[in-house]
């Protein structure tokens, strides 16, 4: 790909975020394998749940004595901040290393607000190319796979529901032009290679 050999020290910082049951981590890690061989280029995977799930379970469970709550406003509050600032910052130090990321983690707020695309806060200067995926689906189909994986730390989320589904939001027509948006319904092996090209342009 000719605009990868025009600019060989490219750093690539693409983010795949979205609500719960949209499928982001599995997308992510199908489209790993494709992104490494079409730049050349290392490239490391950070997930939010597994680089602080385990920790952050054993915080908030010596608080509350539930380490599944994940959705509460005492997590939210005390825990949410401070593992995305922790996130970023392993990101930043990835990339001043010269190895591209893939970070999987909701960050709705971050792309409400598009703080993923200030350089500042993410640490990270003009070398880096930016890109953000949101993965969306129909609130039905997320609530199904929520169901469907059997994961204890949706429970909170499930006894909740409306409370939780107000925090939802779909991207506007603006923000949507700043962002990837990708509909990961039922994806087409073609659908996720249009999806690496954009991410690579």
């Amino acid at each position: 790909m000719s605009f990868l050999e025009d600019r060989p020290d490219v750093k690539h910082l693409i983010f795949f975020c979205g609500h719960a049951g949209t499928g982001k981590t599995t997308l992510a890690k199908q489209l790993f394998g494709p992104l490494v061989r079409a730049t050349g280029a290392p490239f490391c995977l950070l997930d939010k749940d597994t680089l602080y799930g385990a920790y952050s379970a054993a915080a908030i469970g010596a608080l509350t004595g539930d380490p599944h709550d994940r959705d509460s406003p005492l997590f939210i509050e005390h825990f949410r901040d401070p593992e995305y600032r922790c996130l970023v910052d392993t990101a930043a130090e990835n990339l001043a290393l010269g190895v591209s990321v893939v970070i999987v983690a909701p960050l709705t707020r971050e792309v409400r607000s598009s703080r993923l695309f200030d350089r500042a806060w993410l640490g990270i200067g003009d070398d880096v190319a930016i890109r953000v995926v949101w993965v969306h689906v129909d609130e039905d189909v997320a609530r199904e796979r929520i169901v469907a994986r059997g994961d204890p730390n949706d429970a909170y989320k499930l006894a909740h529901w409306e409370q939780y589904r107000q925090r939802l939001f779909v991207p506007d027509e603006a923000l949507a032009r700043t962002l990837v948006m990708f509909d990961n319904t039922a994806p087409t092996d073609a659908a996720r290679d249009a999806l690496i090209a954009r991410l690579l342009a």
